[in-house]
């Protein structure tokens, strides 16, 4: 499977041999990521190429101009708590493996600003307006481009926003 953008032409990235452990975890077109577009990712990150075209899209069109227009300056950094691990859905006993481990998701638990100001999806969530607005616009933006999109409000996903590509029955996203 070939990447539709070389990583390489929008991230620090590199690529990494695909991997598999033979129990559904493993990843294909693998990538570590460590920014996207000059945004900071806060820690090195395991993503299909898939994902990291798609983050790339939703910084670049979606979280960039939120910022600017909310705060007047632009993200440089997104804590990122996971991207690719071997586990189950909401690491649940017995349930599906989640997105996480074929890297085909990413979890983003905060932003921080050109300034040094920090948002984190958990407290932000019940701040005040501007900075719930920012997030709520960032989440909802995410929906069509990430085909799985979760955070507040839904169980196991109360500090952070959660985005994957996984395919659904219907063809489209679901987004809560």
């Amino acid at each position: 499977m070939a990447c539709a953008v070389d990583p390489r032409q929008f991230a620090e990235a590199e690529k990494v041999r695909d991997f598999g452990n033979g129990r559904g975890c493993g990843v294909r077109n693998a990538w570590r990521v460590y920014s996207i577009n000059g945004v900071r990712l806060s820690q090195p990150t395991v993503v299909n190429c898939a994902v990291a075209n798609t983050l790339s899209h939703w910084l670049t069109d979606i979280v960039q101009p939120a910022a600017e227009d909310r705060f007047g300056e632009r993200v440089t950094e997104i804590a990122v708590p996971d991207g690719y691990s071997c586990r189950t859905r909401n690491n649940v006993r017995g349930a599906k493996l989640s997105e996480h481990a074929q890297g085909n998701a990413i979890d983003i638990s905060g932003f921080t600003f050109e300034g040094g100001d920090k948002i984190t999806v958990e407290q932000g969530w019940f701040a005040g307006r501007k900075t719930r607005k920012f997030l709520t616009d960032v989440r909802s933006e995410a929906c069509g481009p990430f085909k799985t999109v979760l955070g507040p409000g839904v169980a196991y996903h109360k500090d952070h926003l959660h985005f994957d590509l996984q395919r659904h029955r219907s063809g489209g996203s679901y987004c809560r």
